[in-house]
């Protein structure tokens, strides 16, 4: 029999399915931000690395799509990058309204130990769990994604 989820207490007597997703994700993220501490990064500008690292540069916008963040957000946090000298900036060559922006030779010294920290964080994520509840969770986890996706449009 599977085990009963623990009763946690929600404010305001707030939905507990979103409340629980609201703990989870602040937990993730503070571990994130634990795991990341050694590169400078703050969670999140990994996600942009990352992307730059596999596919090279990459107009704003694109990197917009890629993490699934919005354009304001983004502009912040390729701001913080450029400052720390980890990406660079330039206009377009074929349109001069796009930002094509570009991981420097420095950003490389960071990917061995941002990938270290991911698979720390998947390790400690996954703890105690099985590959049969991996799935599940994953499966859940794209349903409410779905779900969340079609009531934002």
């Amino acid at each position: 029999m599977p085990e009963q989820p623990r009763e946690q207490p929600t404010p305001t007597g707030a939905g507990p399915v979103s409340h629980a997703i609201f703990r989870v994700a602040r937990l993730h993220r503070a571990l994130a931000g634990r795991l990341l501490r050694d590169t400078g990064l703050h969670p999140g500008q990994e996600l942009i690395l990352m992307a730059l690292w596999d596919h090279g540069p990459q107009r704003q916008v694109d990197l917009v799509a890629a993490v699934e963040t919005d354009a304001p957000t983004m502009a912040r946090s390729i701001a913080r990058l450029e400052k720390s000298g980890l990406v660079h900036r330039s206009a377009s060559p074929h349109d001069r309204r796009a930002v094509i922006v570009e991981a420097t030779e420095a950003s490389l010294a960071l990917r061995a130990k941002v990938a270290d920290a991911w698979a720390e964080l998947e390790r400690l994520t996954t703890t105690g769990l099985d590959t049969a509840q991996q799935a599940e969770i994953l499966a859940d986890l794209d349903l409410l994604e779905s779900v969340l996706a079609k009531a934002g449009h």
